[in-house]
């Protein structure tokens, strides 16, 4: 046999790691930045009008940071204005346009989050949508999922939508990196989905932290979840007790 078989068998063999010189896709999920926002910054309408607060936009920045040494080759985002702010300063940073794409948005809630408006003083606002989204939370902690609220998006459809457009993106990007900016219920389904998981709400997605799977042809890997490094390192959060 040729001492150059070992070799050639060995190259033969798939790539455990899905590396990106065999073709291999990185993905960076990141949950938009913080977008509460303090009586000062309300605007009219519901959560999705508001625009990522003071703590968001210094966390979109310290992402940026974060991200300035990664090769980029694309930037996507759900089509919700946080996502979008949020992606900005990396899409600066890297000269990227960043690309919306549908099917990256949040899961669709039912009558916790009603097409009504808050309305009243700008406080008074700001503390319903907090409510609000407390509420939402709760449900999510408490249970992983979200089919007690009426009107909500069905899990598997929910599933499917997202896994729809990770694998177009995948599709696109063979042997680079992309960054996707979406939201914490929409991560955690696709997340669990790939993972197996029957609960599509199984951990707390910090504003900002990064998420790694790389992916070559049907393969997923998760390389790490929830990652903060760039919010500790700038001073932006603070663990709890």
């Amino acid at each position: 046999m040729s001492d150059t078989a070992p070799a050639v068998e060995q190259a033969q063999q798939p790539d455990p790691f899905m590396s990106l010189k065999q073709g291999g896709v990185e993905l960076y999920i990141v949950r938009h930045a913080d977008a509460l926002p303090d009586a000062s910054e309300v605007v009219d309408g519901g959560y999705d009008e508001q625009s990522l607060s003071a703590l968001g936009r210094r966390q979109s920045e310290a992402l940026a940071t974060r991200l300035r040494d990664i090769s980029l080759s694309a930037i996507y985002t759900s089509p919700a204005g946080r996502a979008i702010q949020t992606a900005a300063p990396t899409a600066t940073t890297h000269g990227r346009e960043i690309q919306v794409v549908e099917g990256l948005r949040e899961i669709a809630i039912g009558s916790l989050a009603a097409d009504e408006m808050p309305v009243g003083t700008p406080e008074e606002v700001s503390n319903v949508l907090r409510t609000r989204l407390r509420e939402i939370a709760m449900i999510a902690v408490g249970t992983g999922r979200w089919d007690s609220i009426p009107g909500t998006e069905p899990s598997d459809h929910l599933r499917a939508r997202l896994t729809a457009a990770m694998d177009r993106i995948i599709a696109a990007h063979a042997g680079e990196r992309v960054m996707i900016v979406s939201h914490a219920g929409a991560i955690n389904a696709y997340l669990a989905a790939l993972l197996g998981l029957s609960h599509d709400y199984f951990f707390p997605t910090a504003n900002t932290a990064i998420s790694v799977i790389r992916a070559l042809g049907d393969r997923r890997m998760l390389f790490s979840l929830n990652d903060i490094g760039h919010l500790l390192q700038a001073g932006l959060f603070s663990p709890r007790g």
